[in-house]
């Protein structure tokens, strides 16, 4: 069973190898992973939710191809900070996850990261039908390169 801590603090890393990033929606998972330094989070895919069993199965697949070494999980808190369901689901999916694998897990405060990324592509002039394909896997990226920014300076 992977450890999961609560902070990127706790976390017990190699010294290189790739992360995924994971922005957790109720249809949906957009996946990111870094580069084996951890300086530059990138898109990966975006997974279509049917069970857990499936959905992790699919994640630890994209894990295995990529070689990393830990997940950042998006964790979806209230603007005020406090803890709602969505939470509480994805602290769930992370106790799940981490009876499936090895590799560890974190949380990252994801507030306001699917609105950054939605207003990015509107900046960039995108479809409707463009956004949609794109924002999970964007708002992984931008909750994994928050996580490695964080990282570096510690």
């Amino acid at each position: 069973m992977a450890p999961i801590d609560r902070t990127l603090a706790d976390l017990t890393l190699p010294p290189s190898g790739a992360l995924i990033g994971l922005d957790l929606g109720t249809k949906t998972i957009g996946l990111a992973i870094s580069d084996p330094g951890r300086r530059i989070a990138s898109p990966l895919v975006t997974i279509r939710r049917t069970k857990f069993r499936t959905d992790a199965d699919a994640l630890l697949k994209e894990a295995a191809a990529s070689a990393a070494v830990g997940f950042v999980l998006g964790l979806p808190l209230n603007m005020d900070g406090s803890e709602g369901p969505r939470v509480q689901a994805t602290r769930a999916f992370a106790r799940n996850l981490a009876a499936l694998t090895e590799l560890p897990i974190a949380f990252w405060d994801e507030r306001l990261s699917t609105a950054a990324v939605t207003r990015t592509l509107l900046d960039a002039d995108a479809s409707r039908k463009r956004r949609a394909a794109l924002v999970d896997k964007m708002a992984a990226a931008y909750i994994l390169q928050g996580a490695l920014d964080r990282l570096a300076r510690m």
